[in-house]
């Protein structure tokens, strides 16, 4: 669950960069589905801790490519390679207090 204190702006985020579409809609708390995943965001108040969360993709460039024109004024940390055997880039989710770590693991 992402606490989010500005849910209709933290919905338009997911929606409009990856794709994600409201199965629940109650004005306090949003489900958002995009194949077999979903994301629950919840209202709350600007005083929330931070969270964080990891978001497992196919092809994180291709990815990156078809968002990146849209992330202005976010902030993000671009595509890069992680000694673990990630590749990934980060954004701090609009309204809320949360950083999403988008990751694939590199093929060797």
């Amino acid at each position: 669950m992402i606490p989010s204190y500005n849910i209709p702006a933290t919905v338009d985020f997911f929606s409009s960069l990856f794709g994600f579409q409201a199965a629940r809609d109650d004005g306090n708390y949003v489900i958002l589905y995009k194949d077999n995943l979903t994301i629950h965001i919840l209202n709350a108040g600007t005083n929330i801790g931070q969270m964080e969360f990891y978001l497992v993709v196919d092809d994180i460039d291709k990815l990156w490519e078809s968002i990146s024109n849209w992330l202005d004024g976010i902030k993000v940390k671009a595509p890069f390679d992680r000694e673990y055997g990630m590749r990934e880039f980060h954004i701090e989710v609009p309204h809320t207090n949360t950083l999403m770590f988008v990751g694939q693991v590199i093929k060797r």
